[in-house]
Formats: structure tokens, sequence, C-alpha cells
């Protein structure tokens, strides 16, 4: 996607040394645009864990990339086992980040030790253009609900998202957002109500961001707005994101979707979930029961950070100090409240006979 008319993906190669990893540091936006050089498996697993990288497709690929930077400083099987275990400990709830390591030991592991960082580097580069091929079709078969209500009502459709499941999550294009840039592209109006995202702000950050420097027209609104705006049939369709997908169709994302979901439900909106095949879990059908909900640092409750009028970025508390605070990073929506799935073969049903039609070999 562009920004001001430039296109960029989330993560590359340098291309001056054709080793080393650049990222942009998604905790320096909105107030300011900066790419970083990841040289060693540390530093991917600290991009990971401290969301300098979010998203649970790029999160997948940087881990990718990970390993191939540990294979370049030891390519024995002991170190390519320990650097995947640190890539796998940094977030437990995106099912991406396993299967993408996974993926790369089930290569790796049957590749002479002098031969694995190079097929490492073509592993996690097949994973990055496989992840952007993904996404443009999610934008494809996603882009037809936004079709229809275009048709019907002949104004601008207004979709509602949550956190942010733009480009900026995945390598390039998005999962919630690509239908979205899919219609902007073909001139189809559309206008995005985006969720401000607390306690980290991923909407206001980084979706408005993302689609502002893009052209998308949106508008930012407080987390306890949607349900409102619903009501007053403000709201089209609900696209957002996910971490995991079960095979029966309960879905992981970031907290508060559910409350999302359960607004749409009482008021007839649609509710649509976008997603690769890399995100769901086909060894997990409760979600409620079975997946694991990150529990992230209450200071990211307790505090926020943003630009004063002064021009300079700060953090000021926000809570009475002494006072604890709860950080529950996820929700699990389950599937009863999900209208469908989107994924790269096509939409269907939140449940495990809809995601077996269109992944049969999973059945």
């Amino acid at each position: 996607m562009k920004i001001d008319g430039t296109p960029y993906r989330c993560v590359w190669v340098e291309p001056s040394d054709g080793w080393s990893v650049r990222i942009i540091d998604q905790t320096r936006l909105p107030w300011s645009l900066e790419f970083l050089r990841l040289t060693t498996v540390t530093q991917a697993a600290h991009a990971i864990r401290s969301m300098q990288v979010r998203g649970a497709p790029l999160i997948g690929a940087v881990a990718a990339y990970g390993l191939a930077l540990a294979l370049r400083a030891d390519p024995g099987a002991e170190a390519m086992e320990r650097a995947a275990a640190m890539l796998n400990a940094t977030r437990p709830t995106a099912v991406n980040l396993r299967w993408a390591t996974e993926r790369m030991l089930t290569r790796l592991r049957n590749t002479a030790a002098s031969d694995r960082a190079a097929a490492a580097y073509e592993e996690a580069g097949l994973i990055a253009d496989e992840d952007v091929a993904q996404n443009q079709a999610i934008g494809r078969h996603g882009v037809e609900l936004i079709r229809i209500v275009h048709a019907a009502t002949d104004r601008p459709v207004r979709v509602l998202t949550h956190c942010n499941a733009g480009w900026l999550a995945t390598v390039d294009w998005g999962t919630a957002l690509a239908p979205i840039y899919t219609a902007h592209e073909e001139s189809i109006p559309v206008e995005v109500w985006v969720d401000e995202t607390r306690p980290r702000n991923q909407g206001a950050f980084l979706t408005a961001w993302e689609l502002g420097r893009h052209g998308v027209p949106h508008t930012v609104i407080s987390d306890n707005a949607g349900g409102h705006l619903m009501q007053r049939g403000a709201v089209d369709l609900v696209i957002v994101g996910t971490d995991r997908v079960t095979r029966s169709g309960d879905v992981a994302n970031k907290i508060g979707t559910y409350l999302k979901a359960l607004a749409a439900k009482d008021n007839g909106v649609p509710f649509w979930v976008a997603c690769p095949s890399s995100t769901i879990d086909w060894a997990v059908s409760d979600g409620l029961t079975e997946i694991e909900i990150e529990e992230r640092d209450a200071s990211e409750v307790t505090t926020i950070t943003g630009r004063g009028l002064d021009g300079k970025v700060t953090t000021v508390r926000v809570a009475p100090s002494g006072s604890p605070a709860a950080n529950p990073a996820f929700d699990v929506t389950p599937a009863r409240l999900v209208t469908g799935i989107i994924t790269e073969r096509g939409r269907c049903t939140a449940d495990a006979a809809g995601l077996a039609g269109l992944f049969p070999e999973r059945a």
C-alpha cells in the first residue's frame, strides 16, 4: 500500500546488504515514520514482543525472518531450535507466529547446516509474498460485500472496524482493510468508522494513519460509540481482523471485538471477520476455553501517550496512583455472533462446515 503515494511493505530484506531485515517501527506512529534494521534474532523477538511490529500475519513473517537471522549467525540444529522457541514465546495468542516458525522448521530440519541460512531466507520470502497474495485475495472476496451495499443504497458504504487490521498488520494490503482498499481502488465510495481501540489505540494511531495516508475517508470514534452508531443506522458493515480462528468459527481478536459483535447482532448489522488461512487454528475447537489470552502490562491501561499542545510526544497517567489495572489484550467472539469469515479462498459461514467447505483438506 502507499504512504503519500509511495508504496511500502511492512517487512523486507535490506537491498544494500542482502541479509538484514527492515521494519516500520509502529510504536513511533503516527507521530513519526521510522524504520528499524534488524540484524539478530534477539532484535526480531524484541520487535514482536514490544509491538514494534504487530498484527498476526506480520508477526509470523517477522518471526520467519528472525529465524533466518539466527541461522546466519549459527546454522546448527540446537541454535535453530532455541531461536524458534524464543520467537514462539514472544506473543501467545496469535497463531500465525507458531505457524510460521513450524513451517520454517519443517523445511530447515531437512536441510544441511551449510544450506540452512539461504533456505531460511528463501522460505521467509515465500511466507511474505504469500501473505501479500492472500490479503489481495481477501480484498477481492470482501469487496463484494461493499459492492452489494453500494448497489442497494447508491451512497458511500459505511464500514466500522476495530483495532488495526490494515497493511500495517500484515506484509501488505491488510485483512479487514483489504476489502476497503480494494473498494477505494475501484472507486466504490466507502467511509470507515475507526474505533480508537484502547488501551494501545491501534485504531486511532495506526488505522487512521494508514487510511489517511492512502486517501481513504474515515472518522475516528471512541470505542463505546460503535453501538450508538449502529442503533442510528450509520453502520452498514462491521469488518474486523483476527489473531486466531478456531475450526468451529470462534474468533479471538483485540479486546473489545466481542462487544462490537453483540451490538451488531442486536442491530442486524453484518459482522464479518477477515483472515488468511494461516490464522485458522485447526487444533482448537472452543475458543473460550482453549485459547490463551495474553495479559499485557497494566501501564498500558493506566497511562496514555500522545502529542501535547507544545508538539512534544509525552506519556501521561490517566488513572489514580495506586489503582490496580487489568489488561487482557484479546477477547473471544463466539461463532454464533459472526456473520461469516473472509479468507483468500472466499467467504464462508463461521462454523465447522463453512470452514471445511473452503479447506476440505483440513476437514
